[in-house]
């Protein structure tokens, strides 16, 4: 067994956007730290495809667009020089092979959210619809506030929570969503700097597998046997990970066991998501002028293009349960289902977009065992369960990430890096 067993102040378990961002404020603040992180790469769920993986251009396979002010990630990038471009095009809507420009996301969204702001107590979404719009009228509505909440928060509308998404839907982000110019590792790749040149460490391919603690002392030891020391540990893993069962692969075990934590997690909003990234030699949604986003009946139903962007690439992007219907489907099966979803589209024939394709890439966040899903949702009394999971053990063990998160920005890089800041202060606080 090889040991770490120099003296570390804090230990963090995860490289992605809260343990980078809480690893360079506490590295800056003085403290000796340790960032043990199970990918052979930085980031997490930022995962920015580079231009020689056989695409064009950098390619997002994680996190691509900032939505709405998220003040704590653009300072960042500001920061580092990086950029964000708005982004561009028509919006469609494509029903029964019928095509047409979209003005909004919901079309019925005032009378919806007129309903729900007289919902005396809150209540998930589907026993919502159900209740307040019954009947064949409302069919489209329910639909189409079903396919909304499953597509854009990767929620399950029998959890997810009918109050929260008043919140979000009355102060939507959703229409103002700029990428980072480069991608978001370049935002990985700041705070990387950050962190060493303030003195803290990173240790690739080291997936924690059992934690050991005792106030004031945490002892990790890896999956290749590996110890590692230090007074605290922040833990910054994705939700998925706390939810898992202790024979999955994630699984990371506590001794002596967190039960309160553990059930806050499994009572919160996890969603799985499937991007399949295809680029052509040539644009070929003619059929769509301008396209920037389509939305549709297809089986893979989400599309949308780089617009302003010139990268000949279109995304589709499945989430909710249908995703979780897919999490064992192999890449090969979900990308020929993507292929003919963006032929029914186009109004053309698999056999012509396989023959136009230069590069492709299937993505299945759910199928990810150091993920096991993409990001949380609010699901009813998220706020309360959020506030367990995240409380400090002892001034000794602390957790951050975006599952965490309670605020305007859920399921983002912002609520990622917004946690492992708090983390960082509640660390430094009772020093």
């Amino acid at each position: 067994m090889e040991d770490y067993l120099m003296q570390l102040d804090v230990l963090i378990l995860g490289a992605g956007a809260a343990g980078l961002l809480a690893a360079r404020d506490l590295a800056q603040a003085g403290r000796r730290v340790l960032v043990l992180e199970a990918r052979s790469r930085v980031g997490g769920r930022i995962y920015t495809l580079p231009a020689e993986a056989g695409f064009s251009a950098p390619t997002e396979a994680g996190a691509e667009f900032l939505h709405g002010d998220v003040p704590l990630t653009r300072q960042l990038l500001d920061s580092y020089g990086i950029g964000w471009q708005a982004t561009a095009g028509t919006t469609y809507a494509v029903t029964q092979g019928q095509a047409e420009e979209a003005a909004a996301f919901l079309d019925e969204m005032p009378l919806l959210l007129e309903r729900l702001h007289q919902l005396p107590q809150d209540m998930p979404l589907a026993d919502f619809l159900t209740q307040y719009f019954p009947g064949s009228e409302y069919a489209h509505l329910r639909r189409q506030a079903t396919s909304f909440a499953e597509g854009y928060d990767a929620a399950d509308a029998r959890r997810v929570s009918s109050f929260a998404l008043r919140e979000e839907w009355s102060g939507t982000g959703a229409e103002d969503s700029p990428r980072p110019v480069g991608g978001y590792i370049g935002l990985v790749e700041g705070l990387v700097r950050e962190v060493q040149a303030a003195g803290g460490q990173l240790e690739l391919t080291t997936q924690a597998a059992s934690i050991e603690w005792q106030p004031g002392r945490v002892q990790v030891t890896s999956h290749d046997d590996r110890l590692f020391e230090a007074a605290r540990l922040l833990i910054t893993v994705p939700l998925g990970i706390w939810q898992a069962e202790a024979a999955q692969p994630g699984y990371v075990a506590i001794h002596p066991e967190l039960p309160e934590h553990r059930a806050a997690a499994r009572a919160l909003g996890y969603g799985p998501v499937i991007k399949v990234l295809l680029e052509f030699q040539q644009p070929i949604w003619q059929p769509l002028p301008g396209a920037g986003f389509v939305f549709s009946d297809a089986p893979v139903p989400t599309w949308w293009s780089q617009q302003p962007g010139t990268q000949p690439l279109l995304t589709g992007w499945l989430a909710g349960p249908a995703a979780e219907q897919r999490r064992l489907t192999s890449a090969a099966d979900l990308l020929t289902e993507a292929v003919e979803s963006l032929a029914y589209l186009l109004d053309t024939t698999p056999e012509y977009l396989q023959q136009q394709l230069r590069a492709h890439q299937v993505v299945n966040w759910a199928a990810d065992p150091l993920a096991l899903g993409a990001y949380a949702y609010p699901t009813l009394e998220a706020i309360e369960n959020r506030a367990i999971l995240a409380t400090p053990v002892a001034g000794t063990l602390f957790v951050a990430g975006e599952g965490v998160y309670s605020g305007p920005y859920t399921g983002t890089v912002e609520a990622a890096l917004a946690t492992g800041k708090a983390a960082a202060q509640q660390i430094l606080q009772i020093e």
